[in-house]
Formats: C-alpha cells, structure tokens, sequence
C-alpha cells in the first residue's frame, strides 16, 4: 500500500505552487491548491530509477532507445486499449510546447484555430502568441453538465479554419468525452479538413465507470487527421522532468512535425525524464490504482461537504483529472471580488475561473491531488469565510 496521507513539505524548494505564493497571491499564507502537480511523493520506484542513473560518471548526449517507446505503446494498449505502432511515437518537452509547435507546422500566420472554452489557459496563447485567430466554440452548460455544441461549431468553420485543440478529458471542467461525441466532433472535422489536436494529458487519470477514449481511435479516418499530446506528468507527478510525446499516425503529418522538432533542436530530450517515463509506464500501474482511489475519495468528501455545510458552492461533477471546477456564481461576487474572497478571507490560492476564458466567469478551479486533512481544512476555512460574509451582510 502506497501512503498519500504523507505530508510533503515542498516549500523553499523552488516549486512554483508555493515557492510563487506572495507573487502570484500576494499573501505567503494561503494554502496553494491551484497549479496541476500533485503534492504526493513521486512514486519511489520512479526516483529509484533516477536515483541509479545519476550515479553514472557522465551526463552526455542521449537518445532514447526502442525500450522507451515499447513503455508508451504497452501502457496505451493496457490501460486504453489503443494499439498504437512505435514508429508513430515523436516526442516533445511539454504538451504545451508541443501544441506551439504543431501550430506553426501545421498553420499559417491568420489562419483560424478552434478551441473549447472554459478550458486550459495556455491553450490561447499557443494560437494568438503566433499570431493566429482563436475561434471559441464555447462548451454549452446545462444541468450542471458540460456538453460540446456541434451546431456552433459548423456554424464557425470557413475556409480559413484548419485546425481545432481540444482538452480530452477536460480540463477544467473534468469532462471524459465519449466515443459519440468524439465521433460526431471527428467527422465535422474530417468533412471541413481541420486537423485535430487532442491534449490527452490527463487520460490516465479517470473515474470508473467513466472510460477514457482517445480521438485517434473512433475511426481510422480520425487516425489520419488527429495528433496526440500526452505525458506521464500528471499522472506520476513528474512535471518538472520535461518529457512528452506525441502520437501521429500520419505519415506526412508526422514528417513534417519531427522537421519542425529538429528545427528548434528539442528532439533529445534529457536523461532523467527519459528514465522516469519509462519506469513509470512499466512498473506504474498498481501505484496509479491506488491514487484514484485516493483521488476519488476526496472527490467524495468535498461533493458531501458542500451539500451539507456550503450549499451556495456547486460543484460539476468531475469524471476525471484530479482539478475541481467550482461555481461560486450564487455569492453574487465579481470575478476579481471572488478572487479576494477567495484568497484573503478564505486563504486559499486557487485558480481564478476567467482565466480559462470568458465562460469560466463565477467559476474557480481547485486542485485536490493532496492529503485529505489538507482538503479538510481548505474546506473549513471556505466555510468559515462564506459564514462569516453572511453575518456581514
């Protein structure tokens, strides 16, 4: 049994979750429950590997071998069923430097690229950094449930859209598209020759009976005209260690991304990310049960606390990531009055919901990829703040 009740103390160790604090809340005593790591320990048979490695006399250049792959293509077909060839693997330091590039490959300068908003930040600049046009195909909302608006969306495509990013499962709002949705998104692309992107980054972290479906897999024709962004990152909480891949199953398309990858000379990677991804798909998943046991028990505990202690807060109800997607829009607060509140009443860092776009308004995201006796007390002092605002007014 694995402990993730263990308290980690991360703090002077130049993490960006609390090491930023007085930055980026301009208070040092708020508990940070924002930026998608987990304050887990790295599962010890990961930092046994790295551990063995650093013990090698020179760090040189490396390449990764035809094992590293082998870890990528046994772990997609054991736990997504996704037979997925070795040669069809490239690799990129993060998701999001993968996304920019596969913008700049694959578009141009004014050309339209589609997203779903509320949805990860980095998203927008990856398009209008580069200078391309953002097209937002904002989720519909209804019964406290997210669904994707295919009418909007056909509505939206021109001649100038070519390409579309999506965030499967969602992030932030927790979403695990189905193999329908994703077919009925597939074939509007397909029918329009818009190249899709999926950040799959999250997939391993999904809720039973809730099934992760990779885009690639609805249809072979899908398979030609989708790329993948994935990474044991957030699985493993192996963010710092910079390595991605990417599955493209086009020839072509793959091609021309592993041109653009030598091109910026990001194609080797380094050392430690490269050992860590590779254990943790081969000796992971008995870790990986358990942290969403873990997971899902917190999701439970918050989900009853807020029915009985905080009914103002709803929650959306998450069927993966490990991310809460809260609506504080009953507390009838502006979006930058519910950041105060959230920070200097309550003391918690949490992540302001207009960041992920105009429809994230009166929403905030938190992380609760923690110890429970962490969430415990972020959810008191919620609660205490909201009483003490009612008793204000």
């Amino acid at each position: 049994m694995y402990n993730f009740d263990q308290h980690i103390n991360r703090e002077n160790t130049n993490s960006v979750k609390y090491d930023l604090r007085a930055k980026l809340f301009k208070k040092e005593d708020v508990i940070p429950m924002w930026v998608a790591d987990m304050d887990f320990q790295t599962p010890e048979f990961i930092r046994e590997a790295i551990r063995k490695e650093a013990e090698k006399d020179v760090f040189g250049y490396t390449f990764r071998s035809q094992s590293f792959n082998e870890s990528i293509v046994n772990w997609l077909l054991k736990r997504h069923a996704w037979s997925v060839e070795s040669q069809h693997i490239s690799f990129t330091p993060g998701v999001v430097p993968g996304l920019a590039l596969l913008v700049n490959a694959f578009t141009s300068p004014g050309d339209k690229i589609i997203i779903q908003p509320p949805v990860y930040h980095p998203f927008f600049a990856s398009i209008l950094d580069h200078g391309r046009q953002l097209v937002s195909n904002a989720l519909k909302f209804e019964n406290n449930r997210y669904t994707m608006d295919f009418s909007l969306l056909k509505s939206q495509i021109d001649q100038r859209t070519k390409m579309i990013v999506i965030s499967n499962p969602h992030n932030p709002v927790g979403r695990v598209w189905s193999k329908e949705e994703l077919l009925e998104l597939s074939e509007i692309c397909l029918k329009n020759d818009i190249l899709m992107v999926s950040d799959e980054i999250h997939s391993d972290l999904i809720f039973r009976p809730h099934q992760h479906c990779p885009l690639a897999t609805v249809s072979e024709a899908a398979s030609q005209q989708c790329i993948t962004l994935m990474a044991p990152s957030k699985t493993f909480n192996l963010a710092g260690l910079s390595s991605s891949f990417l599955i493209i199953e086009n020839e072509k398309l793959l091609h021309r991304y592993n041109e653009i990858l030598e091109a910026y000379h990001l194609s080797l990677g380094n050392i430690f990310g490269n050992v860590a991804l590779e254990t943790a798909y081969n000796e992971g998943e008995a870790w990986l049960e358990q942290l969403l046991t873990y997971l899902k028990n917190n999701i439970e505990w918050v989900r009853q606390f807020l029915v009985e202690e905080m009914p103002q807060v709803k929650l959306v109800e998450p069927e993966g990531t490990y991310l809460l997607w809260l609506d504080f829009s009953a507390l009838n607060y502006s979006d930058q009055a519910l950041n105060h509140f959230i920070i200097h009443q309550a003391g918690l860092g949490l992540n302001q919901g207009k960041g992920f776009g105009k429809e994230g308004s009166g929403f905030m995201r938190m992380n609760i990829a923690c110890s429970l006796s962490v969430v415990k007390k972020a959810m008191h002092q919620l609660k205490d703040a909201i009483g003490q605002k009612k008793e204000a007014s």
